[in-house]
């Protein structure tokens, strides 16, 4: 274990395991093709997904160099059970985008709530992984790797109810896209000489911001070759 900031373990991993949670639920609802928290089952979509699902929580382990006992807080907290998704954790997940004095569990609200709240959680998703790598994970490249995978494919698990950024309406999230709300919502905050970020840390959010738009498919990403 390396750890380079006084930032408990189980304070980090519970910062990357609260977005994940809102992932699974809205990718839940997405899945389910109608807005309609009736047809909503968590456990079937967990199930279909399986293998991303645990590949996703290794990649997070190896990120932040998690043991076992703080990466069974996630399955303590239920959130890969069958469970109902309420309008009221939409809402949360959302940062309240909906109006509480409204029909906020009818199905346009239900399709707001989850394309805001995916944007939001996979941000914040982000976030937390960055900082649980600069603090306790692999140096820059490995970590960049990992995280490049980890946000691939939870990206792939909110599926449409994200950002129609590429290709027109419906093709969900792209990971760049949610770098560049990353890079906006966060690190350009971080950079900033009176940040609440570690002195030694900033060079690190840097760093990392600079990889992923390499690993992603930024404007100066490596191109792949053209066939003869």
């Amino acid at each position: 274990m390396t750890e380079r900031y006084d930032i408990p373990e189980e304070t980090l991993a519970r910062s990357v395991f609260g977005p994940l949670g809102g992932i699974v639920e809205i990718g839940a609802v997405a899945s389910a093709g109608t807005w309609d928290l009736a047809d909503v089952s968590v456990g079937d979509f967990v199930a279909g997904r399986q293998g991303d699902v645990v590949r996703l929580l290794e990649v997070v382990r190896q990120i932040g160099d998690f043991g076992e006992p703080v990466m069974g807080i996630f399955d303590e907290l239920g959130y890969l059970r069958e469970h109902p998704v309420e309008a009221s954790s939409l809402l949360l997940w959302s940062s309240g985008y909906e109006d509480v004095r409204g029909q906020f569990d009818q199905p346009h609200a239900v399709r707001r709530m989850s394309r805001l709240g995916a944007d939001l959680q996979l941000t914040r998703f982000l976030q937390a992984l960055i900082t649980a790598a600069i603090a306790r994970g692999p140096e820059v490249p490995r970590g960049a790797a990992l995280i490049a995978e980890a946000l691939r494919v939870a990206a792939g698990l909110v599926g449409n109810a994200s950002a129609e950024e590429s290709g027109g309406p419906g093709n969900g999230a792209t990971s760049m896209a949610v770098l560049r709300m990353w890079r906006v919502a966060h690190l350009a905050d971080l950079l900033l000489p009176n940040s609440p970020a570690h002195p030694e840390a900033r060079p690190l959010f840097r760093a990392y911001g600079h990889a992923l738009e390499e690993l992603l498919g930024g404007p100066h990403a490596p191109r792949a070759p053209t066939a003869p």
